[in-house]
């Protein structure tokens, strides 16, 4: 389990931008980089030639992590409990949220061996460079003497560490024939392309922003910020057909095309758009259509790396790449043989992913990005999925017991105000 840990009141993890975090977690230890923790370090006990399943967890909030062994390989046979093709790498990239299961095999002499983990921090010109204190846990063999220094490893670092997360996002397959593998559906009845990333709200009268022209930080998704409902569910207005709650009108394009991985402010309407929709916006899907989206990230405040996370289904991962996503060149790249199956997906920063899921799956469904500091930004869209056929393909009515909705709109809107900790 990859964790993140704070030094501070817990009320202050809900400003935004969210504060770094003092230390990173192997189950719940920091290891003996940090004195308190310097006798308390997760340790894993091995027998010299046996094989073991690890089962890897990234339960930070706000930070992709990469996960290494010194002198070891792993074969990843999971990711987001999806099987895979086997793949052996000497070092793995999850997002918030994500999983991957691997086989380590206690190949090397006998001794001790650090396992570590760092941040994978995309957003430079943004987010603060974490501390560079090594989270480390260890391996030790059986015939391990006490008194060996373990092993170190060297972790990505730089423009190396976005190449890294590349490669070995870019190289996961499904596995074909394997249990519970389904075939991707040939044919497309929906297409989006739907931009992502940040953008800025005006800064409220009487408050100190600190994002960028001295406005606030925001999120959108094809130049809308989604604003969570504050007196009922979405599911809820869907079901009983209550108007005024959401728009049916999430568009499939961006209203604007530009050079989206490389923006830049030249003119008023380029400034303008900065500045996205604030809307509760769905989208309705025909149950059992087909969904194709391209996924682009942009660098309208800044390149990101944001895991994009579908509620309600797994989706296929036809490819990623850096740029502007080019509809000719790059879908000829594009896997349709054994496509990587996830229900979270990095988009590379200042690049691309194609997704593809089939919509079989009634009821409201959230696809956002999975960084819980990027909520409030309104990273956020919702698909509407139509019932199906027959009463086991539609959406239930909502239990007698649901609690009713008290939230107030602008406490979760307030949130998202970006206000000088130091002041």
């Amino acid at each position: 389990m990859q964790e993140q840990w704070w030094d501070t009141d817990i009320e202050l993890l809900n400003s935004r931008p969210a504060p770094i975090s003092d230390a990173y977690l192997i189950n719940g230890l920091a290891g003996d980089s940090y004195p308190c923790s310097k006798n308390r370090m997760f340790k894993l006990r091995v027998v010299q030639g046996k094989t073991y399943l690890l089962r890897i967890i990234n339960a930070a909030l706000n930070t992709h992590l990469f996960f290494k062994i010194a002198d070891h390989n792993v074969t990843v046979v999971s990711v987001d409990a999806v099987y895979t093709t086997t793949y052996v790498s000497d070092v793995m990239i999850l997002t918030p949220g994500q999983t991957v299961d691997a086989l380590l095999t206690a190949d090397q002499p006998n001794g001790m061996y650090y396992m570590e983990i760092s941040p994978y921090t995309s957003a430079n010109s943004l987010v603060p460079v974490p501390p560079s204190t090594p989270i480390r846990g260890l391996i030790v063999y059986e015939d391990a003497k006490s008194t060996a220094s373990p092993s170190n490893s060297l972790m990505p670092s730089g423009m190396n560490a976005i190449s890294t997360a590349h490669r070995f996002s870019s190289n996961i397959t499904s596995l074909v024939g394997g249990p519970y593998w389904t075939p991707m559906p040939d044919h497309v009845d929906e297409k989006m392309f739907v931009t992502m990333g940040l953008g800025l709200n005006p800064c409220p009268p009487g408050t100190k922003c600190i994002g960028p022209f001295g406005q606030r930080y925001a999120g959108s998704l094809n130049n809308r910020t989604f604003v969570i409902p504050g007196t009922i569910s979405l599911q809820e207005a869907y079901f009983y057909n209550i108007s005024g709650v959401y728009t049916d009108d999430f568009p499939d394009q961006p209203p604007m095309k530009f050079d989206y991985a490389n923006f830049s402010v030249r003119t008023e309407s380029d400034y303008e758009m900065m500045f996205p929709e604030r809307k509760t916006s769905i989208k309705t899907l025909k149950f059992n259509s087909t969904v194709e989206i391209v996924v682009q990230n942009t660098g309208i405040i800044t390149p990101e790396s944001h895991p994009m996370h579908l509620h309600g289904f797994n989706f296929y991962v036809l490819g990623y790449g850096f740029g502007n996503y080019d509809p000719i060149r790059d879908a000829r790249k594009l896997n349709l043989l054994n496509p990587q199956m996830h229900n979270t997906v990095g988009v590379p920063p200042g690049g691309w992913v194609v997704l593809r899921f089939k919509a079989n799956n009634p009821g409201a469904w959230m696809f956002h990005c999975h960084m819980d500091a990027h909520l409030p930004y309104g990273i956020i869209m919702v698909f509407i999925v139509q019932n199906g056929p027959t009463p086991e393909t539609s959406l239930q009515p909502p239990p007698s017991n649901l609690p009713q909705c008290t939230r107030d709109p602008t406490i979760y809107e307030s949130l998202a105000t970006s206000v000088d900790l130091s002041s």
